[in-house]
């Protein structure tokens, strides 16, 4: 019986000790990844406003035409809207930016509002020298920030485009109540404190770990693996967007009309993967159901205006602005309606 003990806590006592090693080890990759890793440089240039540097890309000659304003999604970025982007600056300007706190620019310190990022995109644009008439065009949660942007500045805005665009009354229609859910935020932490301490760009480099083939060139997700494994910053605006999203979509939905504002509206086909799918009638929800009612809201977005107009692209939430293909449409559609408008 003795040996038995005895046996038992050394078996114990050595996979303390591996556990140990392990943890130490995890400690000094993070520590040579923060020394010796590489850290991701702004492919824009940082502007100060009001004391927080925003992160803008514009490129294209100004012309006749409006300036083209690219509005990315809660979890998206400049990248995302790389395809958008290079089909149009040869034939208009196109700016695109990260919100305060996102990818390359810093966190505000500001007390936030639903139109803080409006009066504050306002700001950016006109230190950048950006001028009105703009086209305004924002991918999923950008729908939203954008439809701010358009109601407090409706003069500088001629056009506006949504892209999967989320709908203010998304939460109460749908199955999904939230952003992210608790367990999905829980996650988001972890992982911004692996980042913060390296662990997290040790294991990319260690492992190799390759990115979704979401149709994006590999130089965008050599930058978007560089920033969020060297820094938490990124994971953690996910959870401020995630605090202050019911604010914005209640905001955005207070414009009940866009009168015969020029609107172009893309919608995705797919919503849901089929884990999401199982998951959901699991839960006994039909996914169908929940894309009959997107369907219906993303009508709705082309309603609020008399001169709104509404395309279907064969594609999910994420790949109908990252795979080329998918940009060429969209494109085409906006240099028709900033030549129309010019």
């Amino acid at each position: 019986m003795k040996t038995t003990i005895k046996l038992i806590l050394k078996i114990i006592k050595l996979i303390g000790k591996i556990l140990a090693g392990l943890i130490i080890l995890l400690f000094i990759s993070g520590l040579c990844f923060r020394l010796f890793g590489s850290k991701s440089v702004p492919p824009g240039k940082l502007v100060d406003v009001n004391g927080t540097k925003l992160h803008i890309r514009a490129e294209g000659k100004k012309n006749d035409l409006p300036n083209l304003v690219l509005e990315a999604g809660a979890g998206g970025n400049t990248d995302m809207m790389h395809w958008i982007a290079e089909g149009l600056k040869n034939k208009l300007r196109v700016i695109r930016y990260d919100r305060e706190g996102k990818w390359f620019s810093e966190s505000s310190k500001d007390n936030i509002t639903p139109e803080f990022y409006a009066n504050q995109l306002h700001q950016l644009l006109e230190k950048s020298g950006e001028k009105p008439p703009y086209i305004i065009a924002g991918h999923s949660m950008g729908g939203p920030y954008n439809q701010i942007f358009r109601d407090l500045y409706p003069y500088e805005v001629k056009g506006m485009v949504f892209l999967d665009a989320s709908h203010p009354e998304q939460w109460e229609r749908l199955a999904q109540k939230e952003l992210f859910s608790k367990s999905q935020i829980v996650l988001v932490k972890t992982i911004a404190i692996l980042a913060d301490m390296g662990i997290a760009g040790a294991y990319n480099t260690i492992f190799k770990s390759e990115p979704e083939n979401d149709g994006l060139p590999k130089n965008c997700h050599i930058r978007s693996h560089n920033l969020t494994a060297y820094s938490g910053k990124v994971f953690r605006r996910y959870i401020k967007e995630n605090n202050i999203n019911n604010k914005i979509l209640f905001r955005a939905g207070q414009t009940k009309s866009l009168d015969s504002l020029p609107v172009l509206v893309f919608t995705a086909t797919e919503q849901y993967k089929e884990s999401q799918k199982e998951k959901y009638r699991s839960e006994g929800i039909d996914p169908d159901k929940q894309i009959e009612i997107w369907f219906k809201m993303q009508k709705e977005l082309k309603e609020l205006s008399t001169n709104g107009k509404q395309f279907i692209i064969d594609a999910n939430h994420g790949s109908i602005i990252t795979r080329k293909e998918n940009a060429e449409i969209i494109n085409k559609e906006i240099l028709l309606m900033a030549e129309t408008i010019k």
